[in-house]
């Protein structure tokens, strides 16, 4: 039965292939962090993981893990409504808010739940969502869950959201939907501007804070302190898996009676286990460590600075950015795949990112910079990348 399914299956891999788009995994025998070992037991320097606070391996963030499965168990085998919700759930919610500045947060398992979560509970077809061409794969998927009529602007396209915001007057609520920094190409949305948009057009306002927590922002506190939005933007959502301890976990936080609403009706946290209680505690620590110091979202400024002063110099086409992201241009996804490979065999860990994660066209090295990278890291990769630019014929 499985016979014509399967060559249909071997025949499409096979043409991933040939074009230079397969994608293979690389194994970490190692915590991650700046520098991890492989499962060759070669070391090398990680410049491709989300760890942009250097916290993946925080023993502090460790301990607390330990602690709260001591205290609280393993796992919770429920959901939250049946029997799955404990205090710990509570406090770390609470922070989440408080790190917002928000009337509450509610808890996913990961920041694509949090975003497939959200639209269908509060939007019908009399509503409209108003999306950045360049939103997460999550947030489009959320949006197709949702009968609301779609529109779609240019990445930070003002000119572009206003005409949207025009059309949508037809629709009894619409509501302006973009990630805060924007994965691929390391862009901070206009939050300030987007905000100015909604206020006119009277629309909601939701961002998706994944690669911003933690990153931009006079603290890092993420875009709306960035621009001075707090009490402007009604949804936030987010992970804990990247700046805010590198593990699972997701949050939508905002308005009361959104969040009452998606407790009530969003499926994928009325139908899907609560966190469990190691990695709740963890994050709770994790706030408590940010609001004692922005020594690490300081550190990794610097860093990012110094990189991507370096590269420019070196004579990188390097996408402008305002985050830990910055993408390495190459534009050829063949090229991008023997590029990373060559870096490997330099000690420099990186990913080759291409059709379809990015446009046809616009493959690149996505470098992302850590506040566990030191001087030295950075030198060594900077080093590695002029070489293997010079070998490949990218730079001169």
């Amino acid at each position: 039965m499985y016979g014509k399914f399967q060559k249909h299956l071997q025949a499409e891999l096979e043409s991933i292939e040939q074009a230079g788009l397969y994608k293979r995994e690389r194994n970490i025998c190692s915590p991650q962090g700046a520098e991890i070992t492989l499962e060759d037991g070669r070391k090398a320097l990680n410049f491709c993981a989300n760890n942009y606070l250097g916290l993946a391996d925080s023993p502090r963030l460790i301990r607390a893990a330990k602690e709260a499965m001591d205290a609280r168990g393993y796992g919770m085998s429920s959901v939250r409504f049946i029997c799955g919700a404990q205090d710990l759930h509570c406090q770390l919610e609470k922070a989440v808010a408080d790190y917002f500045h928000t009337e509450a947060t509610i808890l996913y398992a990961a920041c694509f739940d949090a975003n497939g979560g959200v639209f269908e509970p509060l939007f019908t077809e009399q509503d409209a969502i108003i999306s950045d061409a360049l939103n997460h794969a999550s947030i489009i998927d959320g949006v197709r869950l949702c009968k609301a009529v779609r529109y779609r602007y240019a990445n930070a396209d003002m000119e572009e959201l206003e005409n949207c915001l025009k059309q949508a007057q037809a629709q009894r609520f619409r509501i302006i939907v973009t990630d805060g920094v924007f994965s691929m190409d390391g862009n901070v949305a206009p939050m300030d501007k987007i905000c100015d948009l909604a206020e006119k057009y009277d629309a909601l306002v939701m961002v998706d804070e994944s690669h911003s927590a933690g990153v931009v922002g006079k603290t890092g506190h993420g875009v709306a302190e960035k621009f001075d939005c707090y009490g402007r933007i009604d949804i936030f959502t987010g992970t804990l898996g990247k700046s805010f301890g590198g593990a699972v976990g997701g949050f939508t936080t905002g308005r009361k009676e959104i969040i009452d609403m998606l407790r009530q009706r969003s499926r994928p946290y009325l139908f899907s286990n609560s966190l469990p209680p190691m990695i709740v505690g963890a994050g709770i620590e994790m706030f408590k460590m940010l609001s004692e110091s922005d020594e690490l979202h300081a550190r990794q400024q610097e860093n990012v600075t110094y990189f991507r002063e370096k590269m420019l110099a070196a004579g990188f086409d390097i996408k402008p950015t305002q985050s830990a992201i910055c993408a390495v241009m190459l534009y050829d996804a063949p090229l991008s795949q023997k590029f990373a490979s060559a870096m490997a065999e330099e000690g420099i860990f990186v990913t080759g990112f291409y059709y379809p994660v990015v446009p046809k066209g616009q493959a690149r090295i996505r470098v992302q910079i850590s506040a566990a990278h030191t001087r030295e890291h950075l030198d060594k990769a900077i080093a590695a990348f002029v070489k293997v630019g010079r070998n490949l014929g990218v730079i001169k």
